[in-house]
C-alpha cells in the first residue's frame, strides 16, 4: 500500500527540494507539502497520512505545538522533527513529547529517507491481512492479550481507521479525526477489511473501557438500522449490478487488464496461467480461515527468493501469478482482491 508522508516548514525552498530529492522514492510513498503547523492540521484532517516530517521553528503554529496535536488526535501517526537550531534540549523535548526521530539541519536526503523507511515499515511489522473479517479477528487481539495498533481499510468504502491494543484491551479507536466508543462502533460495522499489524501501541490512555463483544453487538445493531433505513437498491442499480458482473472475460484476461489499468509496467508482471499442482496446498491453508475466524482465504503472495515470485488466487483451477521481486506487491494484491 503506497503510503503518504506529510512535510512541514515554512521554507518554501526546502519543500520544494524535499520533493524533488524524495522523488525516486514514489513507488514506497507520496509526498504531501504544508507550509506552517496550521496548513499540516489541515492536511491531516482531508488526507490519509502515515508519518508527518516536521520543521520546529515556524509562524502561526511551531513544531512543538503540531506535534502535541498529532499526539493527541492521531496518536498513531509517527512524527520525526527536523531543525536547523538544533540543541540537546531541543531534542530531549521532541522525544519526551512523541517524536520517534530527530534530524539536524543540514542533513542528506538519503538520510532522511532511511528515517521515513524504516519507520514506514513499523506500520505493519506484524503482518498484512486482506479480505477478513474485522470483529472476528480482533476478538482473537483481545483473546491473545496482543498489544498492538491495527490499522483497517473497509473494502466496501475504503475508508480506513486504527485501533489500539493494550494487553488484548481495546484502548481507543480512530476514524479520521473521529475517536473513542464512535469510532470502534464504525470500524467494527465493516464486513470485510484489509488490516496492517503494528507490534507497538502508543496510546496510553484507555477510552473506550469495554470489551470487545459489548462493542461489536452494538456496532452490527447500528449497521442493521442503517441498512433498513437506506432500503433495497433501486431496478436500474440492481440492473448495473448484474451488467457488471455478467462478462464473458477469463480470469487470465481479467487479472492482465487489471494489472495494465491500475499498476501499469511497474507490476513486474512475468506470466500468468491456471494449475491444479498448488491445490492440497491451498485447501490446506483454506481450513484455517474458520478456525481462527479470520474470513476466506482468497489470495496469497509467495517470496521464493528467486528471480520470480508468486501471487496465488483460489479457485479450481488456482491461477498463478509469476512477477518480478521487485514489484509493488501490496499494491497488486490490494488492486486484485478489490476487483475479484
Amino acid at each position: 500500500m503506497l503510503r503518504s508522508v506529510l512535510f512541514v516548514d515554512d521554507d518554501k525552498e526546502m519543500l520544494q527540494a524535499l520533493r524533488e530529492g524524495l522523488e525516486k522514492y514514489r513507488e514506497t510513498f507520496t509526498v504531501v507539502l504544508a507550509e506552517d503547523g496550521k496548513d499540516a492540521v489541515a492536511k491531516l484532517k482531508n488526507n490519509k497520512i502515515s508519518l508527518v516530517v516536521t520543521d520546529l521553528k515556524m509562524p502561526n503554529m511551531d513544531g512543538f505545538s503540531l506535534l502535541a496535536h498529532v499526539m493527541e488526535k492521531f496518536p498513531d501517526i509517527p512524527v520525526i522533527i527536523i531543525t536547523g537550531y538544533s540543541t540537546s534540549e531541543m531534542k530531549r523535548l521532541a522525544q519526551e513529547g512523541g517524536a520517534v526521530g530527530y534530524i539536524s539541519k543540514p542533513f542528506l536526503i538519503e538520510d532522511l529517507a532511511k528515517q521515513i523507511m524504516k519507520t514506514l515499515r513499523k506500520e505493519s511489522d506484524g503482518g498484512t491481512l486482506h479480505g477478513v473479517s474485522s470483529g472476528m479477528f480482533l476478538q482473537l487481539m483481545e483473546m491473545e492479550e496482543r498489544t498492538c495498533t491495527i490499522r483497517l481499510t473497509d473494502r466496501a468504502t475504503q475508508k480506513s481507521g486504527v485501533l489500539f491494543f493494550r494487553d488484548g484491551a481495546l484502548l481507543d479507536a480512530r476514524v479520521g479525526e473521529m475517536q473513542g466508543i464512535d469510532a470502534a462502533y464504525a470500524i467494527f460495522s465493516w464486513e470485510e477489511v484489509t488490516l496492517s499489524i503494528q507490534n507497538e501501541c502508543l496510546q496510553k490512555d484507555n477510552k473506550i473501557n469495554s470489551d470487545l463483544q459489548p462493542i461489536i453487538l452494538e456496532a452490527m445493531r447500528l449497521k442493521d438500522e442503517a441498512d433498513d433505513a437506506e432500503g433495497e437498491l433501486s431496478v436500474d442499480e440492481t440492473i448495473e449490478e448484474i451488467e457488471i458482473v455478467d462478462t464473458e472475460e477469463s480470469l487470465i484476461d481479467k487479472v492482465k487488464y487489471l494489472l495494465n489499468k491500475e499498476v501499469g509496467d511497474r507490476c513486474g508482471l512475468e506470466d500468468i496461467y491456471q494449475d491444479n499442482s498448488m491445490q492440497n496446498v491451498i485447501n490446506a491453508v483454506a481450513e484455517l480461515g474458520p478456525v481462527f475466524q479470520i474470513g476466506m482465504f482468497k489470495i496469497a503472495y509467495l517470496d521464493h527468493g528467486a528471480n520470480t515470485d508468486t501471487i496465488v488466487l483460489t479457485g479450481n483451477p488456482a491461477t498463478i501469478i509469476s512477477v518480478n521481486p521487485k514489484c509493488p506487491r501490496d499494491k497488486i494484491i490490494q488492486v486484485l482482491n478489490d476487483a475479484l
